[in-house]
């Protein structure tokens, strides 16, 4: 599908300085160097005479659909995997069970690599291509990695990703099968992070890596324009994203500002982030309204296991543009999140994708959220890339002979009707 694309876009913004960019092939403010992380800028005026609901009407159900509010060339070839529009489900059982009003879930590990993260690599692989680059490259604890190494895949342009020695073993399978020259780094994250901007200066790779690529967070976005387009005039109160580098939320509360902009919603959602217990440095910084500082990050979520987050700034603008709040959760939280969030709404999620579901029943039971209001939950990954934590949190199957009187036996006082 071709379409409007960076014709929109009237530069990029140093979220530290606030200086302006001029829009090309750069990631970081040159005044303020890796901590200057930018925003695309966009010309509202122009989007709005082009991006209506009978203009939606007429177009695919993927998010390309945005292309005004995107920065891709207008008429380049998409990555043929089908991103986005992902679905929204009513959730009344977990709702009761967190004490919210209506909950509503939006699963994104329905998209093509299972994750939310495939929004971002998709307009990744797309900017690498319209920049000449001849491999792309990031840095991942195990989603932004799968998704880049599909996308890749799906474009034939060669991806090479770095990974810490704690990503899960599915989400690294999923890597090599589909043909990524993967790096597993001896140590953290962070390390990992470094050491991948490094390679991509030294070798002119395109860096995918989120946290810095101002790009990458407008494909994010599209979470936020779909949950403005699919709720309408019933948006609900709160939407709960987790948070690693904040990016996602940033990218989600951008979307949804957007489109109350254009007016397809009539008012803001309020957000809640949510980080994990022992990797919560952007929390903290919100709380105490200083700067960041840096955490070992340690938690089951190893999608939000990020202790030097590069986009916190944007992730507490956005939060407190929205009159919202920020919490954090424990390990047995999260799991009983991700056990609850399958078994009362039929969502299986890993574990950073339910911990939004563990920070709601959190910010309800301690005020934050009041009880009844309505709220969104962004599942932001499948159950699948963490099976290890999926045991844990649904526990053992029954083990029996292959002998009705044995299987009755086992089956008393688990909750079976028998008769």
């Amino acid at each position: 599908m071709s379409g409007p694309g960076p014709a929109f876009v009237t530069g990029l913004l140093c979220l530290k300085c606030g200086k302006a960019v001029a829009d090309g092939n750069v990631q970081t403010c040159p005044a303020c160097g890796p901590d200057g992380i930018l925003d695309v800028q966009y010309d509202y005026d122009r989007v709005a005479a082009a991006l209506g609901s009978a203009s939606l009407a007429r177009r695919p159900l993927d998010h390309w659909r945005y292309a005004e509010l995107l920065p891709v060339p207008a008429g380049a070839p998409r990555p043929p995997l089908r991103v986005g529009w992902t679905p929204v489900y009513e959730a009344p059982r977990l709702a009761a069970d967190v004490g919210a009003g209506r909950l509503f879930l939006k699963d994104d590990g329905r998209n093509p690599t299972a994750s939310f993260k495939d929004r971002a690599s998709a307009v990744g692989v797309m900017k690498a291509l319209e920049f000449g680059a001849r491999t792309i490259a990031c840095a991942s604890t195990g989603n932004a990695a799968s998704s880049l190494a599909g996308l890749a895949a799906s474009v034939g342009l060669p991806s090479v990703i770095f990974i810490p020695e704690r990503a899960p073993a599915p989400k690294v399978a999923q890597l090599l099968v589909f043909g990524a020259t993967v790096v597993r780094v001896h140590g953290s994250y962070e390390q990992a992070f470094d050491l991948c901007a490094r390679a991509c200066a030294r070798f002119g790779w395109y860096n995918r890596n989120s946290g810095t690529n101002p790009f990458l967070v407008e494909g994010k976005k599209t979470a936020g324009l779909e949950i403005a387009e699919q709720c309408g005039a019933a948006v609900p109160d709160w939407v709960v994203v987790s948070v690693g580098d904040g990016c996602t939320i940033g990218g989600i509360g951008k979307g949804l500002r957007e489109m109350h902009r254009l007016g397809f919603i009539p008012r803001l959602p309020r957000l809640l982030g949510v980080q994990a217990e022992h990797a919560a440095p952007i929390v903290h910084a919100f709380r105490s309204g200083s700067s960041l500082v840096p955490v070992l990050a340690e938690t089951v979520a190893d999608s939000i296991a990020v202790g030097t987050p590069r986009n916190w700034r944007r992730a507490i603008a956005v939060v407190a543009a929205s009159a919202g709040s920020m919490i954090t959760v424990n390990d047995d939280e999260i799991l009983s999140a991700m056990n609850a969030t399958a078994r009362l709404g039929g969502v299986f999620g890993e574990p950073a994708g339910v911990a939004g579901v563990a920070g709601l029943r959190k910010a309800v039971a301690c005020g934050v959220i009041r009880r009844g209001e309505s709220a969104l939950v962004v599942i932001t990954g499948s159950g699948l890339k963490d099976i290890e934590s999926a045991r844990k949190a649904g526990g053992d199957p029954l083990d029996v002979a292959p002998d009705i009187d044995a299987l009755e036996r086992s089956l008393a006082g688990k909750g079976v009707p028998l008769s």
